[in-house]
């Protein structure tokens, strides 16, 4: 059982830290061609004793990169992760590494966008970070949308960045900056 102080909460969702048995899950929901389909790197097949090393590595090694487990309050159920990637605190920028709902239960009802804000204002809050970046496939209109209503401006395009489904997909780049979130988070 987590303790309040092991999490940060919001209303329906909380984060919390990576455990070793968290591989189980997020190696199924990063073999699910539905999931990888809109995400933005190159899709691969990942062993689960891979994914076991790749979420050891992750709770011990938070020096540039914090991974966060999402986790319906009503259960304490793991429903998908996300992080905060590239933290540079000499320019005092990050990456937001995305969050992933992965339970499908739990997919279109808004928990993506509290888990973002939760993040964001973990992000803003305990470091002192002006600006977090993030890059999304142009053809996934749901986290554009997540994007813009989180209150991120589009940079840019990196035209023809991903070669994905047989083709090249261009990826967007937004960010939001420290003096833009207005209390929000």
């Amino acid at each position: 059982m987590f303790k309040i102080y092991d999490m940060i909460v919001g209303k329906r969702v909380f984060l919390r830290a990576f455990e070793p048995e968290d591989y189980i899950l997020i190696n199924k929901w990063r073999n699910d061609p539905d999931i990888n389909h809109y995400l933005g790197g190159n899709v691969f097949l990942v062993s689960s004793e891979r994914e076991k090393k790749s979420v050891e590595n992750k709770i011990f090694d938070d020096s540039k990169n914090i991974y966060f487990a999402i986790c319906d309050i009503q259960s304490n159920k793991l429903i998908g992760f996300s992080s905060i990637n590239d933290i540079d605190l000499r320019n005092l920028k990050a990456q937001w590494g995305g969050s992933l709902i992965g339970d499908k239960e739990y997919k279109g009802k808004g928990y993506g966008k509290e888990s973002a804000a939760l993040m964001l204002n973990f992000l803003f809050n305990q470091y002192p970070i002006n600006k977090c970046y993030a890059y999304c496939l142009e053809d996934h209109p749901t986290t554009i949308k997540l994007f813009l209503s989180l209150g991120f401006t589009q940079d840019g395009i990196l035209r023809q960045d991903v070669f994905k489904h047989g083709e090249f997909k261009n990826i967007l780049l937004y960010s939001i900056l420290r003096n833009e979130i207005n209390g929000q988070f």
